[in-house]
């Protein structure tokens, strides 16, 4: 294996899984080694009662994401929302375009074919997804959400040529999510600013990624069901010395798939997302018992991908 690992080595990519779990000396532009994300934030409404959970458990929040996917949500819904994130400073991340789960095909629900995860179905959902991308912008939008690699390029073409605000954020989802280095820079090379690793990869595998890529890590903490519902907030210490800069997101266990949500299950989206800012309120007291010298970034810091104004 000497060689094929020395051939990795020469092109800046570990030969092997970092067993020795070295520190990242990798920092955010403020400083912080980690982030809180609050997934699944549903619309305004939704967005609302994770700020007021998050204020009446004293939790930082730097990042909401959504994803049902901007095509489900009106103008005025998108509006209200990124001004609600303005006012509070925090970065909104809404999903873009349609996906294979929506269209008409099936493999995408077949055993065999959920590798395909939420990708663009042909040339025409390409077009749906440039167009979702640049009616959220024209709206303020500074962060999108992203889980097909052919319109991470796109979008990361269209933000070099100036047809997107140069701050846009590009995020990658769960559902594309790198299992190796080699992948992940793939994914910073087209553009992605921030990047969501599975989170059934054992620490010394992501010690190895953080190596490889200067984009900050998505973590889920606890993952939802459907993509393994790991409970791993015992680890967060490793995850923050290793994985740094990170976003640590919480998801569900024993909850619902509430994708495409919208207004007939809003009491239940609301609930889910109080009790993930309860979920960030345990990980919080777990980096203070165990890692309190861990630098998170301070809220509104100007790196995020806050809402603009238009």
């Amino acid at each position: 294996m000497k060689n094929s690992r020395e051939f990795l080595e020469h092109r800046g990519l570990p030969g092997r899984d970092l067993n020795d779990c070295p520190a990242s000396i990798k920092r955010f532009p403020d400083g912080g080694q980690y982030r809180f994300e609050i997934p699944s934030t549903e619309g305004p409404r939704v967005l609302s009662a994770v700020l007021s959970e998050a204020d009446d458990r004293r939790v930082p929040v730097h990042r909401v994401s959504q994803g049902s996917g901007i095509m489900l949500m009106t103008d005025a819904e998108i509006s209200e929302m990124l001004e609600i994130g303005r006012k509070a400073g925090i970065e909104v991340n809404l999903f873009i375009g349609p996906r294979a789960t929506f269209d008409i095909g099936a493999q995408a629900f077949s055993a065999a074919g959920r590798t395909l995860g939420l990708a663009l179905r042909g040339a025409d959902q390409l077009v749906f997804a440039m167009e979702d991308v640049k009616r959220a912008v024209r709206l303020g939008l500074r962060s999108v959400l992203v889980s097909d690699i052919g319109i991470l390029q796109i979008v990361g073409n269209m933000r070099a040529a100036g047809d997107l605000p140069v701050d846009l954020v590009i995020k990658t989802s769960v559902m594309m999510a790198p299992t190796n280095p080699a992948s992940a820079r793939i994914l910073e090379l087209l553009g992605a600013n921030t990047i969501n690793i599975p989170s059934d990869l054992t620490i010394p595998q992501i010690a190895a990624i953080r190596t490889a890529i200067d984009a900050p890590i998505d973590f889920y903490v606890e993952a939802p069901d459907n993509i393994g519902g790991f409970i791993r907030y015992y680890e967060i210490p490793d995850l923050i010395r290793v994985a740094s800069p990170i976003y640590l997101k919480f998801g569900l266990r024993n909850a619902p798939d509430v994708y495409p949500s919208g207004t007939h299950i809003e009491s239940t989206v609301i609930a889910l997302s109080r009790e993930r800012v309860r979920r960030a309120e345990m990980a919080l007291e777990i980096i203070k018992r165990y890692c309190p010298e861990a630098a998170m970034s301070p809220v509104k810091t100007r790196s995020l991908g806050i809402p603009a104004v238009v």
